[in-house]
């Protein structure tokens, strides 16, 4: 019953702000023009006529932002793996991932460009460093944050480190994992976007930067409606995989 008062009470909200944003209230109060913010009715009928081809990028964006994360989040737990098993020599390398996550999309995105050509390796290298770090410190900390007095009685036991790390540390590593899953959801499709915005000949981030540099902005609008949508039923897709995967967790019961 609370969740779906939950469902319903977020349902309102969003229906109650698009009929403001309709009735042009969030124009006037922000001295906003109608062609600088498109009404949704207008956003709406845009995306119904340019409905194939916003399908075709949003498709190639969302390949992007998959293949990224899934290199990146890989990378990530490989970084925390190291950081584990070799204390001295993996805290370089979640220093480097820091550093890597510190360097902003506009300046990664010509240098993958060049080293990777303008094509979809380029972009999906941006969403790889964009979703390494999230990945890299939440696994190292559920990697390492186990229970003293559960890492004694295994060691008890005569555990090897394999069965140390399969038994004990992955079990607590995967609600960490999912909790970086989910944060790259979202950040996959900005690192899709933005890389696509500057350098790229399909995408939603390139129609989008199109779109706005001759003032279509019902288009343009259209594109990051499209992308947000994606991107949350992107993490929803996540969550629900997590309630399978690690329904056991006492954050999964309450």
């Amino acid at each position: 019953m609370n969740v779906f008062k939950s469902y319903f009470f977020s349902a309102l909200a969003g229906v109650l702000f698009l009929l403001l944003w309709q009735q042009q209230v969030f124009h006037t109060l922000f001295r906003i023009r109608v062609h600088q913010l498109p009404l949704p009715s207008k956003i709406w009928e845009t995306m119904l006529d340019n409905f194939g081809l916003l399908m075709s990028y949003t498709g190639y964006t969302m390949t992007e932002a998959v293949l990224g994360m899934a290199i990146g989040s890989t990378l990530g737990f490989g970084f925390a793996l190291i950081a584990t098993t070799w204390p001295r020599w993996g805290a370089g390398g979640l220093l480097l991932v820091a550093a890597l996550n510190a360097a902003p999309i506009i300046a990664l995105a010509p240098i993958m460009n060049l080293w990777f050509g303008d094509g979809l390796g380029s972009r999906v290298a941006v969403v790889a460093i964009t979703t390494m770090a999230a990945m890299a410190f939440n696994a190292y900390k559920g990697l390492n944050d186990v229970d003293p007095l559960a890492l004694d009685l295994m060691h008890s036991y005569g555990a090897s480190k394999f069965e140390v790390f399969r038994y004990l540390r992955l079990a607590n590593c995967l609600p960490y994992v999912f909790t970086a899953l989910k944060i790259n959801a979202t950040a996959s499709m900005i690192g899709a976007i933005v890389s696509e915005f500057f350098f790229s000949s399909g995408g939603l981030g390139y129609l989008l930067s199109n779109s706005i540099k001759v003032a279509k902005m019902s288009m343009g609008w259209a594109c990051i409606l499209l992308a947000a949508v994606a991107g949350v039923l992107f993490y929803l897709l996540i969550e629900w995989i997590e309630k399978l995967a690690v329904k056991w967790h006492v954050s999964q019961r309450t």
